[in-house]
């Protein structure tokens, strides 16, 4: 057996022996490893090859990974000029049911509002400048001579008795306007018409009444001025002259004359005769001469 062992031994050493020698002959030292392949010389190419232009635009294409803030918050791109879409589904909490107070309350605040608004509105129609009236047409000239008597106009004359009816119109069909109540009222006579004279009363109020409830002949008067007032009836036609009487206005009285030209006219009331001026009376023209 010993034989046999050594016999193996020495032709497993003489084998370990040759390889190594095959290898120090093809590298020249031994210990030297086989060279590498030469590097590409630094001259361009004549084109680029495809491979490289393509490679190039998919590294430039790629944006940059975001970043975890950026993940988890839409709004962080907008840096970049893009605009984040809204969420399908924003989370909203539910409003909770008013109570009774707050309901009245917002109810109040209402009211309150539109009491101000009117208050506003108001306010402005206010400043606002009023609107202009439109202006009456003027009164139709009074002819100067009458269209059926032929007499003077105007004229005065007296009311015949306590019961006279003003109308609108120079008929009975028109209706009543006024009921006069006063006998020897003077009026004016400015139009006429048929058996109807159109009349002016001390008040300016005109209208139309039946020519027989007027006295042409008889001349009355009816004192002028402020009901407290008192206008003296003077014993001669001079403001010095002792007053006979103190007249208060509505008080109605006869004219017995009146010369042209003057300011002063003899008057009656009841059994008190004297003198009154022209301006203080209702029922005599400026400058009429009544004899």
């Amino acid at each position: 057996m010993m034989p046999i062992r050594f016999v193996l031994a020495a032709l497993l050493m003489l084998a370990w022996a040759g390889g190594a020698g095959a290898q120090s002959t093809l590298g020249g030292q031994g210990s030297v490893p086989p060279p590498r392949a030469a590097a590409p010389t630094s001259t361009a190419p004549t084109s680029t090859p495809p491979a490289t232009s393509a490679a190039a635009p998919r590294a430039a294409a790629r944006p940059a990974r975001a970043s975890n803030a950026q993940a988890g918050n839409p709004q962080a791109g907008n840096a970049q000029g893009s605009t984040a879409r809204p969420a399908a589904h924003p989370n909203t909490t539910p409003r909770p049911p008013q109570t009774a107070a707050q309901r009245q309350q917002a109810q109040q605040q209402r009211r309150a509002a539109a009491a101000a608004a009117a208050a506003a509105a108001t306010a402005a129609a206010a400043a606002a400048p009023p609107a202009q009236a439109a202006t009456p047409p003027p009164p139709e000239p009074i002819p100067p001579i009458g269209s059926v008597t032929g007499l003077p106009m105007p004229r005065f004359a007296a009311l015949r008795s306590n019961d006279v009816n003003l109308r609108v119109g120079p008929d009975r069909r028109f209706p009543v306007e006024w009921r006069y109540q006063r006998s020897d009222l003077p009026v004016q006579i400015i139009r006429e018409h048929d058996q109807w004279r159109r009349i002016r009363d001390p008040d300016g109020t005109e209208g139309w009444l039946a020519a027989s409830n007027l006295q042409p002949g008889r001349r009355t008067f009816i004192v002028r001025g402020e009901a407290s007032a008192e206008v003296p009836l003077r014993r001669r036609a001079e403001e010095a002259s002792t007053p006979v009487a103190r007249l208060r206005p509505g008080v109605i009285g006869r004219i017995r004359g009146c010369d042209a030209g003057s300011d002063w006219c003899e008057v009656q009331v009841q059994d008190r005769r004297g003198f009154i001026r022209r301006g203080e009376i209702f029922g005599v023209l400026p400058d009429e001469e009544i004899k």
